[in-house]
């Protein structure tokens, strides 16, 4: 079976210290899921397995064991150049995923260029009680509509979230402030409005702050604009 290979050929790769670093770096995830196979080599191995004809029991092969099974997955994910058959992939892990990482780094290539029919799914994942799915939302809104598909009714959307969960919350404030740097005069009111919860408030414009695409005069409005 394709799944006990790939788990043979992952410990082969695995790396004892960089496994120590992940466990530290993804605190939300069991050490025993860890079997600490590097990034580069992850995706190089998912290029070596996307295009089996068998790839699809791996795919199916839901939940996996290993972290290290999720970021392969993720990375074949986002290889996949059939819009459709990338969105249905996307659909079925989801539910699955349950880590920051892996759902950063699952970053589809195909949907760049179908953002007209992408959008339907991303508001439909917003909707999601899932953690990870609202947070995967919340990136593809900022990396794919920040820039000539910006409108504010994405940031409408966003600002509109209401969740406790930190790592939701913590994407809501990375979307802010890369929206501060892409869509400055736009996004402003959000921020001198105080239309998010002061925490992810605050958060946005820490970032912000750390941004090297704000120049010195923004970043010093945006610090008087803090909640104390």
């Amino acid at each position: 079976m394709i799944t006990n290979e790939i788990i043979k050929e992952l410990k082969n790769m695995k790396d004892e210290k960089y496994k120590a670093f992940q466990g530290k770096l993804l605190p939300t995830i069991s050490p025993s899921s860890f079997i600490g196979v590097r990034t580069p080599d992850l995706r190089k191995l998912a290029k070596s397995y996307e295009k089996r004809e068998d790839i699809g029991e791996f795919l199916n092969d839901l939940p996996h064991k290993y972290f290290d099974e999720n970021q392969l997955h993720a990375f074949i994910i986002s290889d996949i150049k059939d819009f459709d058959k990338c969105l249905k992939a996307v659909d079925a892990f989801l539910p699955f995923v349950d880590n920051w990482a892996t759902c950063d780094q699952m970053s589809p290539g195909i949907f760049k260029k179908h953002r007209d029919k992408l959008l339907k799914s991303v508001k439909k994942w917003l909707k999601s009680e899932h953690e990870y799915t609202v947070r995967f939302a919340i990136k593809m809104l900022m990396d794919h509509y920040l820039d000539e598909d910006f409108d504010t009714a994405y940031t409408d959307m966003i600002s509109g979230v209401k969740s406790d969960e930190y790592y939701v919350k913590m994407m809501i404030a990375w979307y802010f402030a890369t929206a501060l740097a892409k869509q400055y005069n736009a996004v402003l009111p959000y921020i001198k409005e105080q239309r998010l919860d002061d925490w992810t408030h605050n958060k946005s414009i820490q970032k912000a702050l750390e941004s090297n695409r704000i120049n010195h005069e923004r970043k010093e409005y945006l610090r008087r604009l803090k909640v104390k």
